[in-house]
């Protein structure tokens, strides 16, 4: 028998509990793709699945709380569209806003946006594209270094929000972190090894540091295997760790990021099958 979908382990690697699965009152994605743990403790999950068109919430031990979106069953088809507000579309990750309980939806492998919902009711309040425009999901998804950057999001893959309310939007195929206010207006970004035409892309997650002021960002390249450490305030490449394989500081697809409150690192790969924790000293 398959392991529940959702596990969680202590800071030893020791399994606590394990959860989840289709269940009365929602529907469960079926492509398991992003989890975030917000301020009340309450968990949420992602689905990146052709057919997932929704995010979850549940409570730490699994009681279903809320659905946002519903997932596509025929004969009801209805094509992905990044302007409607009731549906996603293979949405990748989320995170919570303990400010303003909002839920900030990276919506992301289909369609094109960063879209905004209250975590409570699942009432729908803003989204935007790359540069904060409208999402125009009629733009080529094609990719050249040469041209001028894509004024439309390609993959959506993470979305995160610094200690200083700057969110973070990550287009994975277009080798790039925007930052945004939280109401969407566009700040600035930087390119992760732009030239890099490797169809995963060189910015999958980030994370920040944990001290004041979160120093430095984390990012995940997925192409070139590495972890990428950026000054936050320059957005300068200041270091990198990691190469390819299945041995400890190894990945294979590095794919996540995340960082504890005492400054751990932890990874998480699509096809290494595994979680790593990783010691930063400063």
């Amino acid at each position: 028998m398959a392991a529940p979908p959702v596990i969680e382990f202590d800071q030893a690697g020791n399994v606590m509990q394990a959860w989840g699965g289709p269940g009365p009152g929602y529907e469960w994605p079926d492509t398991e793709h992003g989890i975030t743990v917000d301020h009340k403790g309450n968990v949420w999950i992602g689905g990146s699945g052709a057919a997932d068109r929704h995010i979850l919430k549940f409570t730490n031990d699994g009681k279903f709380l809320l659905q946002i979106g519903h997932k596509l069953e025929p004969p009801a088809k209805k094509a992905a569209d990044s302007n409607d507000v009731e549906n996603l579309a293979s949405a990748a990750n989320m995170f919570v806003d303990p400010t303003t309980n909002e839920v900030y939806v990276a919506d992301g492998y289909v369609n094109r946006r960063v879209i905004v919902y209250d975590a409570d009711t699942g009432k729908y309040k803003r989204h935007w594209g790359a540069y904060g425009n409208k999402p125009d999901d009629s733009a080529p998804k094609t990719r050249n270094p040469n041209d001028p950057p894509s004024q439309q999001f390609n993959i959506v893959h993470s979305v995160k929000m610094s200690a200083d309310r700057i969110v973070y939007a990550v287009d994975r195929y277009n080798n790039r972190v925007q930052l945004f206010t939280p109401e969407g207006k566009f700040l600035r970004e930087v390119f992760i090894s732009r030239e890099t035409t490797d169809s995963r892309g060189t910015a999958s997650d980030v994370a920040f540091s944990s001290e004041k002021g979160q120093r430095f960002l984390y990012v995940a390249d997925a192409a070139d295997y590495k972890v990428r450490i950026l000054d936050r305030s320059t957005l300068q490449v200041l270091a990198s760790f990691g190469t390819l394989g299945y041995y400890a500081g190894q990945w294979k697809w590095l794919h996540g990021l995340a960082t504890d409150s005492k400054g751990n690192l932890y990874t998480s790969e699509s096809q290494g099958n595994r979680v790593q924790k990783f010691v930063v000293r400063q």
